[in-house]
C-alpha cells in the first residue's frame, strides 16, 4: 500500500509535524510512503524520501522541491516545456499536521471535499478536539469525567493554587504553565495569551496518575498498549518534547479494573465521531475514577510507539475507512415548483 503523508502548516506545531514525518518514515516498513510538505504560506511540495530532514526544511531548500496543486482525488503537478500534468501516485493520504490547519478542520474539510481518501480526523472531530472548552463540553455530554475548568479573560482564578493555565487551541503543550502564586498567574496569563486568546485555568491536583491510549474503530476497536507518564509535575513543552531522558512506562501489568475504565472512556469518546482517525487519549486517574484530559486527533508520529505492529495498524483502519455519504441531487424539488407554476 501507498500512504501520502501530509505534515507541516500554517502552525505553531509546525516543526513537530516534520518531526513526526521524518520519524513515520523510519517506522514503516512494509508500506511506500509518498511526503507532501504543507509550508508556512500553505504551499504544496512533493519532498523526496532522501530529503526528508529537518535541515531540509529549515533552510528552505525544499522550494527546490515539485509544487503541488489539490485536485478531485489527489495532487497534482505540471512539467517540462510543455508543463505536461502529472498526479502523484498514492493510495490513502495521512494527515499528520499537527495544530493549526491539520487539527483545526482546514485540511480534513480539503481531503473530504476533493475526495481524497485519508486517515484523518473530520471537520467535526477536528472542532471538538482542537478546542479545549468544546472537548470537555464534549466529553461531559457523552458521560465522561472531566477536571473542573474556568474561561478567563484576566489573571484571575477561583480555584485555590496551584492552577494549570492553558491556551484552549493548541493541540499540544505549547503556552501551558504551572502557577503557584499570583505572580505566576500574571506570568503564565501573559504567555498563553501569546498563542490564544481563548484561555482556560485548571486546578493543579497533586498525585494524579496520567494514561495514555491511543485506537481507533475498526470492524471493533483496535487499542494500543497503555502508556503510563512518570513525571514530577506538569509537563510543559520542554519537558514534553526536548527531554528525550524522560521516560514513560507501557504497561503490561495494569490493573485491569483501571484498564477496563480507560478504554471504556475511549470507547464513549471516540464513537463515530472520530471514523476514520486514528487518535490518542491522554486520561487522569484520581482514586480510581478516570478524567479525560486531553483528545489528540492527530498524536505525534500517529502514535505509532504506542503499537507493536505499526504496519498492521495502519494495514487494519486502511482497510475500515468510511467514505463521506454522498448525496445525489435530481431537482426533484425545483422540477415540482415549475410544474406548479405550469412552467
Amino acid at each position: 500500500m501507498k500512504f501520502l503523508v501530509l505534515f507541516g502548516g500554517n502552525s505553531f506545531e509546525h516543526e513537530i509535524s516534520i518531526v513526526s514525518a521524518i520519524t513515520l518514515k523510519d517506522k514503516i516498513k512494509k508500506h511506500e510512503l509518498v511526503f507532501v510538505y504543507v509550508d508556512d504560506e500553505r504551499d504544496f511540495y512533493l519532498i523526496e524520501k532522501e530529503n526528508m530532514k529537518s535541515k531540509y526544511f529549515s533552510t528552505r531548500e525544499y522550494k527546490k522541491a515539485i509544487k503541488l496543486e489539490i485536485t478531485k482525488g489527489g495532487f497534482k503537478y505540471l512539467k517540462g516545456l510543455l508543463k505536461k500534468c502529472y498526479y502523484v501516485n498514492f493510495d490513502i493520504a495521512i494527515n499528520l499536521i499537527h495544530g493549526k490547519d491539520g487539527e483545526d478542520g482546514k485540511i480534513p474539510s480539503l481531503l473530504e471535499f476533493f475526495n481524497i481518501k485519508a486517515i484523518t480526523p473530520n471537520v467535526e472531530a477536528s472542532v471538538i478536539s482542537y478546542n479545549k472548552v468544546l472537548t470537555k463540553a464534549y466529553a461531559k455530554e457523552v458521560g465522561v469525567d472531566v477536571i473542573d475548568y474556568e474561561v478567563i479573560n484576566s489573571p484571575k482564578t477561583s480555584f485555590s493554587f496551584p492552577v494549570i493555565v492553558k491556551p484552549a487551541r493548541l493541540g499540544s503543550s505549547i503556552g501551558v504553565s504551572v502557577a503557584k502564586n499570583q505572580d505566576e498567574l500574571n506570568y503564565a496569563f501573559d504567555v498563553a495569551r501569546e498563542f490564544d486568546d481563548l484561555i482556560i485555568v485548571e486546578p493543579f491536583i497533586e498525585g494524579i496518575e496520567e494514561y495514555n491510549l491511543a485506537g481507533f474503530l475498526a470492524d471493533e476497536f483496535v487499542f494500543s498498549n497503555v502508556e503510563k507518564v512518570e513525571k514530577k509535575e506538569y509537563l510543559d513543552f520542554e519537558k514534553k518534547y526536548m527531554d528525550f531522558s524522560r521516560k514513560n512506562i507501557m504497561l503490561s501489568n495494569i490493573n485491569k479494573s483501571i484498564e477496563k475504565k480507560l478504554k471504556k472512556a475511549f470507547k464513549t469518546i471516540y464513537g463515530t465521531t472520530f471514523k476514520n482517525a486514528l487518535i490518542r487519549c491522554d486520561f487522569f486517574v484520581k482514586e480510581d475514577r478516570v478524567y479525560l484530559n486531553e483528545i489528540n486527533p492527530i498524536p505525534g508520529s500517529m502514535a505509532n510507539y504506542l503499537f507493536d505492529d505499526f504496519d498492521l495498524v495502519l494495514e487494519k483502519l486502511s482497510s475500515s475507512l468510511k467514505e463521506e455519504r454522498k448525496i445525489k441531487v435530481d431537482f426533484n424539488y425545483i422540477n415540482k415548483i415549475q410544474m406548479a407554476k405550469g412552467k
